[in-house]
């Protein structure tokens, strides 16, 4: 009976391990991803004009060239299922079909991705895919979907996570290579168990367009930074920590404080979602969005977060490690008044004697070898963001 046994447990345990593939071996998002999304700028007034409209627009902007692929389809875009269980589109909104609109991406070199939920609802009272998983992965599939963002926040941890898994071992079956977006909220401390089931998780309230501003469910960008800062640990290729999508030309900041809105999600090695009018876009927000050395942090091979390693009051210095042996370094200001605030060879974890070439990525220049410490003035609310190379 021994070998019998040992056999059963083996066979247990291989099963159990194919429900547990680590979603970061699948070769998908080794860099944060990077694209648009409806919601924060449109809501529900979503179609399948506005969509190729923004896809058009990612091209011309030069977005597409910077990076940016994903055209992601938020809530409101399904009215219900048929006879056979399937997902059916508006049909007013979305006239030729998901799958229409993802060929037309895909010849236009482009990605599509699409929204659901683990729950039979969702936010917007639209059917989720709680009970359908399997058949809507496929279906997901099918259409050419290439991103799939699911939401849900339950209280339960262990419910939680277990409905997140059913969707994405879907999603690994179907077929067709779809980065899973786990929308959590961060309630369920995802970090924890998502490199196993998804390739990127929330890990806070949403985003609101401002910079220090508080709401019930949502809240400014630099309080999702102090929630993001302790999880670096958690973040690499293939499974990223995701402060949700940018605001960047959303109205409600200044330019300075979008650039450092962009330059610490860059820092985060976060995914960049753009959420804007892409079509009405001033030249100032097309160029934080499209700003290549700075993206080049973000997507850096390396797949570090940054960590927040010297603080004085508003002061701040963040080191972000890079490949080849290259660190970026931001200078933060969350003051009113600008100040000058100084990056030290020591902070940085560097020899102090240690000569090192500063580039400026905002600026575009380079201050010549540096030994011990660089320093800059930083205005009210901005960052200056560097690269130190040998």
């Amino acid at each position: 009976m021994k070998p019998l046994l040992v056999f059963l447990s083996l066979l247990s345990a291989s099963i159990l391990s194919v429900g547990q593939i680590d979603a970061a071996d699948d070769g998908l998002a080794k860099t944060p991803p990077m694209g648009w999304n409806s919601w924060n700028r449109y809501g529900c007034n979503v179609s399948e004009g506005l969509v190729k409209a923004m896809a058009d627009a990612m091209i011309s902007s030069g977005m597409k060239d910077a990076g940016y692929q994903y055209l992601i389809i938020d809530d409101c875009w399904q009215v219900g299922r048929d006879k056979q269980g399937n997902l059916v589109a508006d049909p007013q909104k979305f006239p030729a079909g998901i799958k229409s609109l993802a060929d037309h991406l895909h010849s236009r070199g482009l990605k599509l991705g699409i929204y659901s939920v683990a729950a039979r609802i969702t936010w917007s009272d639209r059917v989720g895919s709680e009970g359908h998983e399997t058949q809507d992965a496929r279906q997901f599939a099918s259409w050419g979907v290439d991103y799939l963002k699911y939401d849900w926040d339950g209280k339960e941890p262990a419910k939680v996570r277990k409905k997140y898994s059913v969707m994405g071992r879907a999603l690994r079956k179907s077929g067709r290579p779809i980065v899973f977006s786990i929308a959590d909220q961060g309630a369920n401390k995802p970090w924890q168990w998502g490199k196993n089931v998804g390739h990127l998780w929330r890990t806070s309230v949403d985003i609101e367009d401002c910079w220090d501003c508080r709401g019930k469910w949502s809240t400014g960008w630099i309080h999702i930074l102090d929630i993001e800062e302790p999880l670096a640990s958690y973040a690499g290729p293939g499974h990223w920590n995701d402060p949700d999508m940018l605001e960047v030309g959303n109205g409600r900041m200044t330019i300075t404080e979008y650039r450092s809105h962009f330059s610490m999600w860059c820092m985060l090695a976060a995914p960049l979602i753009a959420g804007n009018d892409l079509l009405n876009m001033r030249a100032e927000i097309r160029d934080i969005l499209t700003n290549s050395e700075v993206i080049a942090v973000d997507q850096d091979s390396l797949g570090r977060q940054a960590r927040r390693v010297w603080k004085k009051g508003d002061q701040e210095v963040w080191l972000k490690p890079l490949a080849h042996g290259d660190k970026a370094v931001a200078l933060l200001n969350r003051g009113d008044a600008e100040t000058e605030i100084t990056a030290m060879w020591k902070d940085l974890g560097l020899p102090r004697n240690n000569p090192l070439s500063v580039r400026d990525l905002w600026a575009h220049g380079t201050l010549g070898k540096v030994v011990g410490a660089f320093k800059a003035n930083v205005p009210p609310h901005g960052v200056v963001i560097a690269r130190l190379s040998p």
